[in-house]
């Protein structure tokens, strides 16, 4: 076992639960091998039983009162259905198709109300139940990505769309590297290659070169039949086969056209003949003959799990999982005469098949569910591992106990900024008016504005507001990050790792400003991702975001990672100062301020932000941009 946390999973198929998909049969097996190693697992999904959806939606309503509730069942998954399944009804545009509201809001809120580590989505593309899971989780998020081609493809003209929801994705994995490189075209980030898995079987004892048994599945490639019809017909009418042509809804009849000598070799066969694991442990070779609409490598994987030899046509998944012939015998897309020709092959070559055997044999264990879990397991513990410690110091917030509460604003700019008019006296001033016990001065790559600001509030008004001394510093291509508790000026135009370097040597903290607000210069979520553990606080609330939803991103990130909360107003004119403020306990340097922090409160004020950024351009405009003269008039004339 490759970890020894355990972990509560939200496993997200976009299919209904009822339908016989790849998708679906993954997810089912994956989750019962998790169950069985002690994670808590819940499967959701649209369903098309009405009664499902009511026990489900009654379920998720109990998670309120009782989030145990998703548990009750240790050692197996429960089914949550979300609501209907695809296809979804088209919006009122009539262009897109869109998600039925009742789905959605069942899926928020068991987000909301369910204490998950992953939710762990499935072909997450636009619109479906996965999709929407990735919008309202609140955990951490794994996409599996199987075979996508038809869905990458469908996804370009919302791709912008697509990619914010695929920014939420804190581990990524494709079932094939083919799948992973060609999403990652389009979408880019670093898909793992975890292929599916199957039911491991051994093959009974028999005498193998008597009659060749050949098995062909309408349930995974109805589509293809024809061709594999057309191939039989093509073989020597002396050869010692036999094929089973398998299917959930076929009747045991054959398609009228065949030969009389064709169709007494041939049997069509459903359930009541056996299951399709039945047949696939008496089948000598199984053929894979999609041409590529809609293929089926899980088939595939179940051949070779139960020792039969496939022969596949040549798409990038049969390939990859065939080792490009090694594993199997390959034939072009919709080539019934090269299938025939592969077929007579192995019938006529025993040793050819014997071979193919053993090959197939030698890596029996790799290709079973044991070995899919273990790599999701690997690849949880990797993104747990990326989280904060819950506890931070217990100690040093003991010691905060005593402290009196004051308010803090974390982001401001004075003069010093480039983009900023308010000078620091006025800044101070405004700040001791708003009842504010410290503040952290950030100009855009400076420092003196801060520090003239902690010697002025030294000498003035001894020591109040306390000033942190910060910088908002301007990274090379990778947006921007704040120092608090700095005495140098940090140079812009450094690496992100380069900078936060620079930040460790002045004994400072790392602080994320606006990480997710699209208007502003930030890192994107791979660059946070590669940072994760460097992050000493992260601005949740920004009262300047125009849009709620980027601070409600920033608010997600720093809950799943355990990063301590920050919140600023960012303000540029003294009018905004303390419009989003932070209730804590007082302290003294970087490591009690930390600590208290992590148990603070943020306190928002309603504020008018076109009225604070329409100051900032009437002041920017009077003085010159960037001036750093008096405005006195503009800062006094306008009072809250």
């Amino acid at each position: 076992m490759s970890s020894s946390e355990r972990f509560a999973i939200a496993q997200v198929s976009p299919y209904p639960w009822e339908a016989h998909r790849e998708v679906n049969r993954y997810v089912e097996r994956l989750s019962d091998e998790l169950c069985a190693r002690g994670h808590r697992v819940v499967v959701v999904a649209p369903a098309e039983s009405r009664e499902l959806v009511r026990e489900s939606r009654a379920l998720v309503r109990r998670l309120a009162d009782d989030p145990e509730a998703l548990w009750a069942q240790p050692g197996c998954a429960q089914v949550i259905a979300v609501g209907h399944g695809l296809p979804f009804p088209p919006t009122r545009r009539g262009s897109t198709a869109s998600l039925p509201l009742d789905l959605s809001r069942t899926l928020e809120d068991l987000l909301e109300g369910a204490e998950l580590d992953f939710v762990h989505v499935h072909e997450p593309f636009s619109p479906s139940a996965a999709s929407a899971a990735l919008r309202h989780s609140r955990a951490l998020n794994v996409g599996t990505f199987h075979s996508a081609a038809e869905r990458v493809v469908s996804t370009q003209l919302g791709r912008r769309l697509t990619e914010l929801r695929f920014g939420r994705l804190d581990g990524r994995t494709a079932s094939f590297r083919a799948t992973g490189e060609l999403v990652g075209r389009y979408f880019p980030g670093d898909y793992r290659v975890i292929p599916p898995g199957a039911d491991l079987a051994e093959r009974p004892a028999r005498a193998d070169d008597e009659l060749v048994e050949i098995l062909f599945s309408t349930e995974e490639e109805r589509g293809a039949l024809r061709t594999f019809l057309r191939a039989l017909r093509r073989l020597p009418g002396a050869l010692p086969w036999r094929a089973t042509v398998w299917g959930r809804s076929a009747d045991g009849r054959p398609p009228s056209g065949l030969s009389r000598a064709i169709r007494d070799r041939i049997h069509f066969a459903g359930p009541e003949h056996g299951s399709e694991a039945q047949h696939l442990a008496r089948a000598h070779v199984v053929v894979a003959a999609s041409s590529g609409v809609a293929p089926a490598p899980q088939l595939v994987v179940r051949a070779l799990a139960g020792g039969a030899v496939p022969v596949a046509t040549r798409l990038p998944e049969y390939e990859e999982l065939l080792r490009d012939g090694d594993l199997g015998l390959l034939f072009d897309p919709r080539d019934a005469d090269t299938l025939a020709g592969q077929l007579e092959r192995l019938v006529v070559e025993g040793e050819l098949r014997h071979n193919l055997h053993d090959r197939i044999a030698a890596c029996h264990e790799e290709l079973g569910w044991s070995t899919v879990a273990d790599r999701f397991e690997e690849l949880y513990a990797e993104v747990a591992a990326r989280r904060h410690p819950p506890d931070g110091k217990p100690a040093v917030r003991r010691r905060l106990e005593a402290r009196p509460l004051i308010d803090v604003d974390l982001h401001m700019h004075t003069d010093h900024s480039p983009d900023c008019a308010t000078p620091v006296e006025t800044l101070l001033e405004t700040a001791r008016e708003r009842g504010l016990g410290a503040i952290a001065v950030t100009d855009h790559n400076e420092i003196t504005g801060a520090l003239a600001a902690r010697e002025l509030a030294r000498r003035d008004g001894k020591g109040v507001p306390k000033v942190i001394v910060s910088e908002e510093v301007k990274t090379a291509d990778q947006g921007e990050v704040i120092a608090l508790f700095i005495e140098e000026k940090i140079e812009r135009g450094m690496t992100l790792a380069e900078t936060i370097a620079e930040i460790r040597r002045q004994g400072g903290l790392v602080y994320v400003p606006h990480p997710f607000d699209r208007m502003h210069t930030v890192a994107g979520y791979e660059d946070l991702l590669g940072i994760v553990g460097e992050i000493d606080a992260i601005e949740v609330f920004n009262a300047k975001v125009a849009y709620s939803g980027f601070n409600e991103e920033a608010a997600r990130f720093a809950a799943k990672y355990r990063i301590v909360a920050g919140a600023g107003s960012d303000s540029h004119v003294a009018q905004g100062l303390g419009s989003v403020r932070i209730r804590m306990r007082d302290f003294e340097g970087p490591e009690e301020f930390l600590e208290s922090l992590r148990a603070a409160d943020i306190v928002r004020r309603r504020q008018s932000l076109l009225y604070v950024q329409a100051l900032k351009f009437i002041k920017q405009r009077g003085s010159g941009r960037g001036a750093r003269g008096r405005v006195d008039g503009a800062v006094g004339a306008s009072k809250e």
